[in-house]
C-alpha cells in the first residue's frame, strides 16, 4: 500500500437511532508501476494522474 490513509470511523443509526459504531473503508485499486502490482485509493490514483506520475490509459 502507497498511501498512509487509513479507514475512517463512522456510525450507524438504527431506526431506534441507537449507534453503532462501523468502519468507512477507502476504495483500494490495484494498479501495477513499474512492474510491481501496488494498492492505491482512487483519490492517490487521481492525483497521481493529474500530475502525470501514473501513465493514464486512454481506452
Amino acid at each position: 500500500m502507497v498511501c498512509s490513509r487509513t479507514p475512517l470511523k463512522a456510525s450507524s443509526r438504527s431506526h431506534s437511532n441507537i449507534k453503532t459504531l462501523r468502519k468507512q473503508y477507502l476504495n483500494m485499486q490495484s494498479k501495477w508501476i513499474a512492474g510491481m502490482r501496488v494498492a492505491l485509493c482512487t483519490k492517490c490514483i487521481k492525483t497521481a494522474k493529474t500530475k502525470e506520475l501514473l501513465p493514464s490509459t486512454a481506452k
